[in-house]
């Protein structure tokens, strides 16, 4: 793992111990994120080798044995709350129906009902987990994987079937809509480190190596045909991620904000999170029940647990994760 300082980019300079017994300097809060800072960060932050050249867990690593024992620990209520927004039909969700479904039934030799279901869950709408073969940056994967290893049959590596241990550990929750005492944030609206900050100071916790983060921006209270694109984290917002060790991240969009600020560059969080991190993404996650619930309980931390299907090729998995209290 290389960890290389650029003074020259770096305002308020913050020097952060990580878990591995290595340090990293990162601006803490440099609002202005170039295309060519996104390539510098490509180098920088990179966990490529960082557990080997043949990796394919990628942040997963951070979730350790006793990771998972300490998160088991968190249960105290026994109540569990979804994190999935449901998969429905939605015919104004683009040119090809995301999800369709036909349900056919069967009288002999079993009265039943028999059903198709297909979709297509990449985009805006379902919630999912990304591969680490989902999103490419030069021709390559996480861990220096090439684009020739995805083929017709799907990805060769790095696919979803590599998670189907499933995913067992402590998941924190900074709800930004409620911190800035709103439903939800204005389309477009940018999340900063100093956001999420306020918001581990006003919830009494702080995100540690092998967490997900979920981040709550109120997406699925936006009046339905509100237009402007979607809030989501800043680009400048990866450095502490990397730094903090956060495992997953999770959002109720398709976390980063949209419009990008980032000139020339579309999805710079994805490319940053999913190919120089290796760290995974929950995408389209409905958080309202969750952010309720932790609200109620003033408990902001809980046990998280998720399995994708294990799709040998998969370039992603629809999913359902739990929080429990």
């Amino acid at each position: 793992m290389k960890t290389i300082i650029n003074l020259t980019k770096l305002g308020v300079i913050t020097l952060l111990s990580l878990f591995t017994g290595l340090a990293i300097v990162h601006a803490q809060s440099d609002r202005d994120v170039t295309a060519a800072q996104v390539e510098q960060w490509m180098e920088e932050l990179s966990n490529w080798g960082r557990w080997g050249d043949d990796d394919e867990l990628g942040t997963l690593n951070l979730i350790t044995p006793d990771k998972r024992i300490a998160a088991t620990r968190l249960v105290e209520a026994g109540v569990s709350v979804s994190l999935a927004h449901n998969y429905r039909v939605d015919p104004n969700a683009g040119d090809l129906p995301p999800f369709d479904s036909d349900v056919t039934t069967i009288e002999a030799p079993v009265h039943a009902a028999m059903e198709r279901v297909t979709f297509s869950y990449h985009g805006l709408l379902h919630s999912h987990l990304d591969s680490l073969c989902h999103v490419l940056k030069n021709g390559q994967m996480y861990n220096g994987f090439s684009a020739d290893t995805i083929t017709e049959n799907g990805c060769e590596r790095l696919d979803i079937a590599g998670v189907k241990e499933g995913i067992v550990t402590r998941g924190v929750l900074l709800d930004i809509a409620r911190l800035k005492g709103v439903d939800y944030l204005a389309p477009g609206t940018p999340v900063y480190v100093e956001d999420l900050e306020a918001a581990e100071r006003a919830a009494g916790i702080q995100v540690e190596p092998g967490d997900i983060l979920f981040i709550r921006t109120g997406r699925w209270a936006v009046p339905a045909g509100t237009v402007g694109g979607s809030s989501g984290i800043h680009a400048s917002v990866v450095p502490w991620l990397r730094s903090r060790g956060v495992a997953i991240l999770g959002g109720d969009y398709a976390n980063e904000v949209s419009p990008s600020m980032v000139e020339g560059n579309l999805l710079p969080v994805h490319e940053l999170t999913i190919v120089a991190l290796g760290m995974r993404l929950f995408d389209n996650l409905d958080l309202e029940a969750v952010g309720a619930e932790a609200a109620r309980q003033n408990r902001w931390e809980f046990l998280l647990t998720a399995s994708p299907i294990p799709v040998e090729g998969g370039a992603g998995s629809p999913m359902n994760p739990i929080a429990t209290f």
